[in-house]
């Protein structure tokens, strides 16, 4: 997170709370508490996605401070240390992290392709045939209908269309690259279960959504339509 990102986020909150308050101290009644509350939580969210840490009532100070016209306690240069210590940091640990997750998936994938019934096509990208349709295969340029479950290779599920009880759509050309490869080998009806490298799914980056950094993805996918093509313009869609 940006450095004035970081500080617009903080001095949002529309409440001012004490440094040492506590939960039962604070009352939601009026607009303005709930408003408070509100943007408070979606900075925290944001703060947790983001796996960045900080002490909620250093924070609460914070926020007291401005809205209360107290000086900073810390100057702008020390703020800023602060903040590119903690971004250093965190590109460290997913350096690391990536580094961790590539050697396991060059390890599974390479047990993988030894198992029977699976096949493994020219990118690397592995599928083992769990039912087999009689339908139509898409384009790249078609738009399908699937159900999909997703799985680290630890066994960890990060989503799944089936929990919703409702089928994801989106066109081919949309999506990583091991899905667009992959639904463009099946026909209607089918059934896989798709292991795709890191290199076709997220990459270095992840998502930052239960996706790691060069995470090898496990997919069980079934092709349940193919249907009219999407506009060119339409932009990037993901299965999860």
């Amino acid at each position: 997170m940006q450095y004035r990102t970081l500080l617009l986020s903080a001095t949002l909150l529309a409440a001012p709370l004490s440094g040492t308050a506590l939960a039962g101290d604070v009352k939601l009644d009026s607009t303005t508490q709930k408003m408070g509350y509100a943007i408070g939580l979606q900075v925290g969210q944001s703060l947790k996605q983001d796996g960045i840490k900080v002490d909620s009532k250093a924070l609460a100070l914070a926020v007291d401070d401005v809205m209360s016209g107290h000086e900073p306690r810390m100057t702008q240069e020390q703020m800023q240390e602060t903040i590119m210590n903690v971004q250093k940091e965190k590109a460290d640990s997913m350096l690391r992290a990536a580094k961790v997750n590539e050697a396991k998936g060059v390890k599974y994938l390479a047990k993988n392709k030894k198992k029977k019934g699976v096949k493994t096509t020219a990118s690397g990208l592995q599928y083992e045939v769990l039912k087999s349709g009689k339908g139509k295969s898409p384009k790249e340029t078609d738009q399908v209908k699937v159900h999909y479950r997703g799985t680290l290779i630890s066994g960890e599920e990060f989503d799944s269309s089936y929990s919703r009880n409702e089928p994801a759509v989106f066109p081919v050309n949309r999506v990583i690259k091991g899905w667009t490869e992959v639904l463009q080998l099946m026909k209607e009806g089918d059934k896989w279960r798709v292991t795709i490298p890191s290199a076709l799914a997220y990459g270095e980056r992840g998502t930052g959504h239960g996706i790691g950094p060069n995470e090898t993805l496990i997919f069980e996918v079934e092709l349940l339509e193919v249907m009219a093509g999407m506009p060119a313009n339409h932009g990037k869609a993901s299965p999860h």
